[in-house]
């Protein structure tokens, strides 16, 4: 008897699929590829100086000193 393989899962990794850099606190995404993407959802960046879609998970990031951040 031939033994099987076992395939084990990938760990879940905790990173962004895509991160942004973005100069603004408010920031649009709509995950982009046109029909293949979601419906555009407005997100505002907070103090910890980024911000996740609740869709497709990309992270939009602000920088600190940028225009439209915090200074943090």
């Amino acid at each position: 008897m031939i033994p099987r393989q076992i395939q084990t899962e990938k760990p879940m990794s905790n990173e962004a699929p895509e991160t942004i850099t973005v100069s603004e606190a408010r920031v649009a995404c709509d995950g982009g590829g046109g029909a293949l993407g979601h419906p555009k959802v407005y997100l505002q960046i907070g103090d910890e100086g980024f911000v996740e879609c609740p869709y497709c998970d990309r992270r939009f990031l602000l920088p600190a000193g940028s225009a439209g951040g915090h200074g943090h």
